[in-house]
């Protein structure tokens, strides 16, 4: 008799305090609209994580791979996301698109398998060789936030244009190293990696001097 009363009294308690509990949450429902949003951030970043991690491992199966043609038609910021996507192909596990308002020069950061960081600036050009070619303008910024900002090893600006003679001399005072047109498509529809076609690069380990 005395093990029923006390169970009477525990499920009276219980049901007390939810139907408390609910009386509280139905006078403050933004708390239970923000848990809500929580769980569906939560949700929405799992999946989002998932989906990455099927995307890449599909494109190490896959080989990829991109011809010219397909470079040129793609929008300025799915180019980024190709250059981002080849860097992976190539052993950047962390290759990550970073590009956009306040990106302070960088649209690709990936580290190499030899413990390097790269910072890529990519300028897509609609009009591919005929369209207007990068400057020495356009160096400046990536020279500017590439290793202070960014803490790169190796600064890239990558073009599937041309580059100006001028840009390619300044490039070279400032130890950036240059992807045109040609070594774009060498590189992309190919199968060797992005450092073993640039050449003076810094060895493992070892940050270039600014």
């Amino acid at each position: 008799m005395e093990q029923v009363v006390l169970v009477a009294v525990a499920v009276t308690a219980i049901l007390s305090l939810t139907v408390t509990a609910l009386r509280w949450l139905a006078a403050h429902p933004w708390i239970v609209a923000a848990v809500l949003l929580a769980a569906a951030a939560a949700t929405g970043a799992w999946g989002w994580r998932h989906r990455e991690a099927a995307r890449w491992q599909q494109v190490r199966a896959s080989g990829l791979r991109y011809a010219l043609g397909q470079l040129d038609g793609l929008h300025h910021r799915e180019f980024e996301f190709a250059v981002r996507d080849l860097m992976r192909r190539d052993g950047c596990a962390d290759a990550a698109q970073v590009g956009g308002r306040g990106d302070n020069g960088a649209d690709v950061k990936a580290t190499d398998p030899f413990g390097r960081r790269w910072v890529i600036q990519c300028k897509h050009k609609k009009a591919g060789w005929s369209g207007k070619p990068v400057g020495t303008p356009d160096l400046h910024v990536l020279n500017g936030t590439g290793r202070q900002v960014h803490n790169g090893d190796i600064l890239v600006m990558l073009t599937n244009g041309r580059i100006t003679a001028n840009a390619a001399a300044f490039a070279k005072s400032q130890r950036l190293h240059l992807v045109d047109r040609h070594l774009l498509a060498e590189w992309a529809s190919g199968t060797r990696p992005l450092w073993d076609l640039l050449r003076a690069l810094p060895p493992a380990g070892r940050q270039e001097a600014p």
